[in-house]
């Protein structure tokens, strides 16, 4: 069987990330982080600094039969400013072997209305451009592409432009 981007495999359930998910959540991080095109960051947090980032009600994870995380998302508040309370950064995350399996937009599908069920207006990131397949997965999960930051700053001794993305709320009067 092919895998088909846009169908998630019948046997992997998403599922509320719990602390029991964190050694595989920070090493699907890490994994992706060791691509070079996922984020600056070369090493993934530990579980208490990613824990006490990420908004508790909106992390989750894709999980197969056996309980094994096949990827996961979840959101930061961009500011405690009360303008930006509907306002969210996201990092969306899946394991190297599962790419291509749907996982990400089932992740990204389940956040949007997850966000959007909490008032959450905006959904925001940023992504370098060599990244193609986060760039087209984005586009298919409904975010938009708002501009290119250039040379936002050097990562592995260059300098990389960040593409800035975002999907606003289809609720009416949110977005």
């Amino acid at each position: 069987m092919t895998p088909n981007a846009d169908v998630v495999r019948p046997s992997v359930r998403l599922a509320p990330m719990t602390t029991d998910h964190a050694d595989q959540v920070l090493a699907i991080h890490q994994a992706g982080l060791d691509t070079g095109d996922a984020a600056f960051e070369t090493t993934a947090p530990d579980w208490p600094t990613w824990d006490t980032i990420h908004l508790p009600a909106h992390r989750l994870v894709a999980l197969d039969p056996a309980g094994t995380v096949l990827g996961w998302t979840g959101v930061s508040a961009v500011s405690d400013r009360c303008v930006d309370a509907g306002v969210v950064e996201h990092g969306v995350y899946v394991h190297p072997d599962t790419h291509g399996h749907g996982i990400g937009r089932a992740l990204l599908t389940a956040l949007v209305t997850s966000t959007e069920n909490a008032g959450i207006w905006t959904i925001q990131s940023g992504l370098f451009p060599e990244n193609t397949a986060s760039r087209a997965l984005h586009r298919r999960a409904g975010f938009r592409e708002i501009g290119i930051r250039e040379r936002v700053g050097r990562h592995h001794n260059r300098w990389r432009d960040v593409v800035m993305i975002e999907r606003r709320s289809t609720i009416t009067g949110t977005g």
